[in-house]
Order: structure tokens, then C-alpha cells, then sequence
């Protein structure tokens, strides 16, 4: 510490060492000079069971044995240091009051560690006047620092750290990229992990829907399945099974796909499971993308569960129906969550105690007959707004 006083100590003693650690093991030379038998080390240590040094003074040469540092820090270092707890421990009573004026000390028979030596030399040389030069540098040091507070200045005034700003806890491209946002949800004909058909019949693409959210125009096309459909998978998607094997093939879906996406566009999903699927079909989706489940992880600070659990959570009402199924049902959702975080992409989520109120979606869109194919392009005559009515949202279920 600049203003500490054992490093001056150490200038003004032609004999001293000066030791920085918070044990004997980390300093050698410190372990060597405790073990000279010649000059038994000894500790200045006031407290219980400390000899009075001005009473019972050592006998011949000592090694004398001063810790610097705060109370506490002495305390610590004494108590679990063994080499020091176990050195005989000398005290003094000061004759006068410290001079260190620019720090409150614990008690009044406290006193700075130059002015201990100052003190405790004195006594062991029988001569308490010897060392009073040691105080020199100590009380200029003081007055100086006294000095410099009083113009405005402070010795140990540490200077604050500027405030870091607080990054937004999802990305700040779903409001600067909002008309390019495009939220997309697949569903796919799996075999159980258990069954053995899984060898056999690979994931494959079966429906395929987006919506771009700023314009609420929709995209959907089922792909017809080249392998068995698994026992759960018309359960799982929804879809009539006649719909299902009679829909496209890959590469009409490529082909529609290409007139649809645009190479500005920014993907969006929960999760990267379907947008994988698409990918392992050999289709291409743009490189901007953004995992939604994750990001919501990150708004709520914690487990959002499913898409669906998420949405009621944040009490959205009734989310559009953007195309049929369940892909279709849950493209809304994902396009709520969309909407509402592009709204309020810097608004850390409030406190759990506070209710929200719904955020109002604009109505479902009108959703044209599918084509012979299956698939279908949906533009409404004008574009849902963004969020039509909003206030504090967040109340964990």
C-alpha cells in the first residue's frame, strides 16, 4: 500500500528484510533467517499471552518478527501460520497515542507498524530515544497526505469504474432486421430411437411451413414420405394421411422454396432440429439464423419448457393459426414470440410479482384452399402490425 509503513520501516534499518506473502513457506529466506539459533526469532504479537517486553526482555540477540497488513490480515496470518504461532510473542505498551492521523485505528493503544518498531527497539536496546529518528519519513508521509485532502484530493480514493452497458438480452437484429425476420417450424416422419426400423428409415421432411413476420405472408408444402410413416407420426403432425401421401417431392419444395426465401432473410426457429432436417434434405435455408428457444432461455434467465409453455407464460393471446397442423399452430406462436421480443428487445423481463396483461395478435390471416401440390404462398392484403397493445408481460406460471 502506498501508504503503508513497513516498507519504510525496512529503508530506514540498514538490518531489516521485508517479506511479502501470507506464509513462512512461500518466502525461503524467511524460513532460513526464523531458524538461526544465534538470533531466536521472536514475534510482536500483543494479545493473550504476550510477554512485556519493557518487564521481561529477551536475553540476548533476537530475531524480531513483525506482521504487517490490517488487523484481520495479521490475525489470519498468525493464526494459521504454524512457523509463527509457535515463535515466543512480545508486547509493549505505547507510551503516547499514534501519529498516524490519516487512519482510524481499533483502539487507542493502537499503533502503526513503524511506530511499533520505533517502540519495540527502543526496548529491546534499553534505549527507548534510539529510534525516534524513524518517525521522520512516517510523519511527513502523513502530514503530506493530510496536505492533499485538504485540497480536494484523498490518499486512498479509488477511482470508480465507468459503467459498462447492459447488452440486451436477446439480439438486437430482431428489432434492426425486423422485416426480415422469417420464422420457420417443420415436421418430420422419425422412428423411435428404439425401434429397429430407425436403421432403415432415416428423418425425413414432411411439412414445411414459414411466415415472414413483418408481412405476415406464409409458405407451406407437404412433402410426400419415401419411407413407412412411423406408428405416432399422424398423431404428431396432424395432417390427414391422404394430404400426407399425396403431397410433393423435395425438389418442388426446393423450387418454391427458392421464390420464397431471400438471401437477406434471417431464420428463425425454436431450436435447430427441423431447420437440421431441412438442411440433411439437401435444401438451403439463409445463413442468418436465430435460435428462439435459446434467446428465451436467456430473456427469462432460466428453463422456458415448450414453445407452448413459453407463449403462456408471456399470456400471448391466441396466437394465429399461420397453415394447417400442428407446424402451422405452433408458426404462430413462434411469430407471437418473435413479435414480441422484436417490441421489446431492451426490456429486461419485470419482476415475478408483476402481472401482466396480453399482448393482443393481430387476427389469423386468411389461408387460401391448398393446391394440388399440397403447398401454398399465403400474402395478406396488408401487414399485421407489430404489437397492437402491450403492457409488463412476464409472470412466471
Amino acid at each position: 500500500m502506498p501508504i503503508g509503513t513497513a516498507h519504510m520501516a525496512s529503508l530506514c534499518l540498514p538490518q531489516a528484510q521485508l517479506h511479502v506473502g501470507t506464509s513462512v513457506a512461500e518466502c525461503p529466506s524467511l524460513a532460513r533467517a526464523l531458524g538461526d539459533p544465534s538470533r531466536p526469532a521472536v514475534l510482536l504479537y500483543p494479545g493473550e499471552g504476550a510477554i512485556d517486553v519493557a518487564k521481561h526482555p529477551p536475553s540476548g540477540p533476537v530475531t524480531l518478527v513483525v506482521v504487517d497488513g490490517t488487523w484481520s490480515q495479521a490475525k489470519k496470518i498468525v493464526k494459521y501460520d504454524p512457523e509463527l504461532a509457535r515463535l515466543p510473542r512480545y508486547a509493549f505498551t505505547p507510551p503516547t497515542p499514534s501519529e498516524y492521523r490519516i487512519r482510524r485505528e481499533p483502539a487507542a493503544d493502537c499503533v502503526s507498524t513503524i511506530e511499533a518498531l520505533m517502540h519495540m527497539l527502543g526496548a529491546l536496546e534499553g534505549d527507548a530515544a534510539r529510534f525516534g529518528a524513524l518517525l521522520l519519513p512516517f510523519r511527513a508521509m502523513v502530514d503530506a497526505q493530510i496536505a492533499h485532502a485538504a485540497t480536494g484530493g484523498s490518499a486512498r480514493t479509488r477511482k470508480p469504474k465507468p459503467k459498462r452497458p447492459t447488452p440486451p438480452r436477446v439480439p438486437l437484429v430482431l428489432t434492426e432486421r425486423f422485416s426480415d425476420l422469417v420464422c420457420v417450424v417443420g415436421e418430420v416422419n422419425a422412428w423411435p430411437y428404439s425401434a429397429p426400423e430407425r436403421a432403415r428409415f432415416p428423418e425425413e421432411l414432411l411439412h414445411w411451413v414459414a411466415m415472414r413476420v413483418a408481412t405476415g405472408e406464409t409458405f407451406e408444402h407437404v412433402v410426400a414420405p419415401k419411407h413407412p410413416l412411423s406408428p405416432g407420426t399422424l398423431r404428431w403432425v396432424e395432417l390427414p394421411r391422404e394430404r400426407i401421401v399425396g403431397g410433393g417431392c423435395v425438389a418442388e419444395l426446393a423450387a418454391r422454396w427458392a421464390a420464397f426465401a431471400r438471401p437477406p432473410d434471417v431464420i428463425v426457429s425454436w431450436g435447430h432440429y427441423a431447420t437440421n432436417v431441412f438442411s440433411t434434405a439437401g435444401l438451403c435455408l439463409p445463413a442468418a439464423r436465430i435460435d428462439l428457444r435459446d434467446d428465451a432461455r436467456k430473456w427469462a434467465r432460466g428453463k422456458v419448457g415448450t414453445l407452448e409453455d413459453f407463449v403462456e407464460s408471456l399470456r400471448l393471446e391466441s396466437p394465429p393459426v399461420a397453415a394447417d397442423g400442428r407446424a402451422g399452430r405452433r408458426l404462430g406462436q413462434l411469430a407471437s414470440i418473435a413479435r414480441f421480443f422484436a417490441h421489446s428487445v431492451t426490456m429486461p423481463p419485470p419482476s415475478p410479482e408483476v402481472t401482466g396483461a396480453a399482448v393482443v395478435e393481430p387476427a389469423p390471416h386468411h389461408i387460401t384452399p391448398p393446391s394440388a401440390t399440397m403447398s401454398r404462398v399465403t400474402r395478406p392484403a396488408s401487414p399485421p402490425p407489430l404489437i397492437e397493445k402491450m403492457s409488463p408481460p412476464w409472470s412466471k406460471p
